[in-house]
Formats: C-alpha cells, sequence, structure tokens
C-alpha cells in the first residue's frame, strides 16, 4: 500500500537525556521523509546533548556519554535537519506529546522558529490507543507480526512506527469508532488531513499542554492555581504571574505562546483607549 499523501511526510523518532521539554536534549535522531510519490529516504544522527545522559535514560535507549562526546551538537546540525524535513507533516509515535515539542524546543534553543502551524501532525500512538491499546513493541507485533528486537534504537523505533502506520490504514478501513459522546465516525483512512483530526483530539494551546483553551476559545492554564483561568485575565490581575512563568523552567515555544497573549492583550487594550 502507498500512502495518500499531498505533499511529503517524515516519519521521526528522538532519543533523549529524559523527558523534561524544557530541560532536556537530543541524543539520537532518526528521519524518515515518504516522498509523495513514494520514495523513502532516511536521517539517523547521534547527537552531543551538551549534558551528561542520566544513567537512567541510558538503561532504555544505551546511548552513553562516550558514545556522543565526539558527536555534533544539535546547533550544528539544525541546519541540515531542518533542510531535510523542509515543509514536510510529521508523524511519530506518541509525538505529539513529546518529540515534536522537544524538537521544537531544541531549535528554538539555537533562534531557528521552527513552524509547524502549516504542518500536518499524525501521532501513530494516538491510532493505536484508541484502537488498540497496547505498548510500541506490542503494536509493531499486533499490526505487523513481527517482533521488535531493536525496541529504543531511534533508527528501529522509527521504522516500526511508519509500517505500523501502514497496517493500521489496512486494518481500520471501514471499522467504526465511537467517541465518548456516542458519535460514530469511521476516521481511519489514508487521507493524512483527516488523521491528523483523529490523532489531535486534545485542544492545546502550547505544544505540551500546559495551556489549554476553554469554550469560549480562549487559552487558559491547565495547571497550578489558576487552572481553568484565562490567561490574558491572569496577567491582567497578576502581572508578576507572566514574569514568573518567564523564568521558570517551561519550555521556550509555551513561553513564546503566553507571549504572543500578553502582547495581543495589550494590543487590543490600547486600540479600545484610543477609540474612546
Amino acid at each position: 500500500m502507498k500512502l495518500n499523501l499531498t505533499k511529503p511526510l517524515v516519519f521521526f523518532d528522538l532519543e533523549t537525556t529524559g523527558v523534561q521539554v524544557g530541560s532536556d536534549h537530543i541524543v539520537e535522531i532518526c528521519l524518515l521523509k515518504v516522498a509523495v510519490d513514494g520514495r523513502v529516504s532516511t536521517y539517523v544522527q547521534r547527537v552531543n546533548p551538551g549534558m551528561p545522559i542520566p544513567p537512567q535514560s541510558t538503561e532504555i535507549h544505551g546511548i552513553t556519554d562516550e558514545m556522543v562526546r565526539d558527536k555534533p551538537t544539535f546547533k550544528e546540525l539544525s541546519a541540515e535537519i531542518a533542510n531535510f524535513i523542509g515543509d514536510s507533516d510529521l508523524a511519530g509515535y506518541n509525538s505529539n506529546k513529546f518529540d515534536i515539542p522537544l524538537l521544537v524546543e531544541e531549535f528554538l534553543r539555537v533562534g531557528i522558529n521552527f513552524d509547524i502551524s502549516n504542518r500536518k501532525t499524525i501521532d501513530v500512538q494516538n491510532i493505536f490507543h484508541k484502537m488498540e491499546p497496547r505498548t510500541l513493541k506490542a503494536a509493531y507485533k499486533f499490526y505487523c507480526g513481527k517482533n521488535l528486537d531493536n525496541a529504543h534504537s531511534a533508527e528501529a523505533d522509527t521504522m516500526a512506527t511508519y509500517e505500523i502506520l501502514m497496517a493500521q490504514i489496512e486494518r481500520y478501513n471501514g471499522v467504526e469508532y465511537e467517541d465518548r459522546d456516542g458519535n460514530i465516525s469511521y476516521p481511519i483512512v489514508n487521507d493524512m488531513r483527516k488523521l491528523q483530526e483523529f490523532t489531535n483530539a486534545s485542544q492545546w494551546a502550547d505544544l505540551v499542554g500546559h495551556l489549554g483553551f476553554n469554550k469560549e476559545g480562549k487559552e487558559v492554564f491547565n495547571f497550578g492555581k489558576y487552572k481553568g483561568k484565562a490567561v490574558e485575565d491572569v496577567f491582567e490581575i497578576e502581572p508578576a504571574y507572566y514574569d514568573w512563568m518567564m523564568k521558570a523552567d517551561f519550555p521556550l515555544s509555551t513561553k513564546r505562546v503566553i507571549t504572543d497573549i500578553r502582547l495581543r492583550s495589550k494590543f487590543v487594550k490600547g486600540a479600545q483607549t484610543k477609540l474612546f
């Protein structure tokens, strides 16, 4: 089967120093680019994270400090990574919650605005968890009938994710899905826009879920003492909360969103003042 693409689709996986988007770094990256005509090209690179790799992370992916000591940094690789991805859509396993936010964060750290607003982002894990809640290793066995012998190698995980998505599209073609409200649909089709809609069910205002939207479409906090409160309202009554967030260990991508909200709010209020 050939994926029905209107633009290239890049499957990718990251091995990292940890799971904190705001402070952890990439130690290995694999990109698998599927062209519109079905041609496949890959990019695999170990990365010097500029920090020690915690032993608990090495236990998962097997990458040690010695293995990346002489490897290029993400800053040194950023241009070729960005060029390889180009304007492609993105797909991965748990990519919406972790890999995409961390990749965007790494680009922001080196001064590159890696914009995903015009990219479809397909999270294969979300399809799997909604249709067959299991792990990546089990997903590969379940959908592809193969053992994932090299799990937690970025290249093996990326290749497995690519094969799983193709198998999911074939398996769930014409299979109904019932959501929490009882609505029936047939969402798994060979169409990247529809898969994007199905795998991006959660409405977040930032990449990692610190901010969401209320029923009126306003950005709200998803954490802390102001959980559920509109961000612009909180910044109006307590400007120091914005300053605290900017100094705290939040991802740069989240800080960019709250800065946009703050500037937008000031612009609107300034325009209203001029009208009167």
